[in-house]
């Protein structure tokens, strides 16, 4: 029997570099993982769905429409990572209407996946939610990685996450009675061709000498949705080859 046999899975942002890595490892390991992305057409029959995580109609009815096909939430990872197209502007130069939709955006739209599936676990007897921080949710930014290059560390983006991992706590806390488990996994640096300069820098200071990939992330994803972590909830995951260990 394997770790996530049948349980229904919905993994936001399932089209994407870390989202296609989830979605695979859990159907790897026996789940029925429903990727939902914007990107996607709806085709339930084969686990993808078409869902905006900024609307609030397309949230509710992509939970209503998998609770309808396939009678339970088994398990929800909120992956997905839309933005504005001034994401890493320069901190002083952020207009406050640009951070506003972008905390909308990430962390209310987790706020309204997480109460929408609450509900239906509840009524099938519990279930696990995981939340994607970062590393940039329990450190502060190390500024000289970024040197010589022409990336700006959002500043919304250590916001969002700080926060995210402290509702994961909240979440935990109110519904471990009703079998409900929440976690955050909070990755490092993730590569994805970034500038040589960055990822020479990054590899210098991270212990294990390497940036992460999506398949370091994905089987974590999976073990904290199955039944062997079922005595883990309230918790912070952090993914980073040691870079907050220093």
């Amino acid at each position: 029997m394997k770790s996530l046999d049948n349980k229904i899975i919905i993994i936001t942002g399932g089209s994407g570099l870390l989202g296609k890595a989830m979605v695979d490892n859990v159907r790897i390991k026996g789940g029925v993982a429903i990727n939902a992305d914007i990107n996607n057409e709806t085709d339930i029959s084969n686990g993808v769905v078409n869902c905006d995580i900024t609307s609030e109609e397309s949230i509710i009815g992509t939970v209503n429409l998998i609770e309808k096909c396939f009678g339970r939430i088994d398990g929800l990872v909120n992956n997905a990572y839309p933005r504005t197209d001034d994401w890493g502007a320069s901190f002083e130069d952020i207009p406050l209407k640009s951070w506003k939709t972008n905390v909308d955006w990430q962390m209310n739209s987790y706020f309204l996946f997480c109460q929408q599936v609450i509900k239906s676990m509840k009524k099938s007897g519990g279930g696990s939610i995981i939340n994607i921080a970062s590393i940039y949710g329990v450190v502060g930014n190390d500024f000289t990685i970024y040197e010589g290059t022409s990336i700006e560390p959002p500043a919304a983006y250590t916001a969002i996450k700080g926060g995210l991992i402290n509702f994961s706590r909240f979440l935990a806390s109110k519904y471990g009675v009703d079998g409900i488990r929440v976690n955050c996994i909070s990755p490092g640096g993730i590569f994805d061709n970034q500038p040589e300069k960055f990822v020479e820098a990054y590899e210098r200071k991270v212990p294990i000498k390497r940036m992460g990939n999506p398949d370091d992330i994905a089987p974590v994803v999976s073990f904290l949705l199955s039944g062997e972590s079922g005595y883990i909830t309230g918790q912070n995951i952090i993914v980073d080859g040691g870079w907050t260990a220093i």
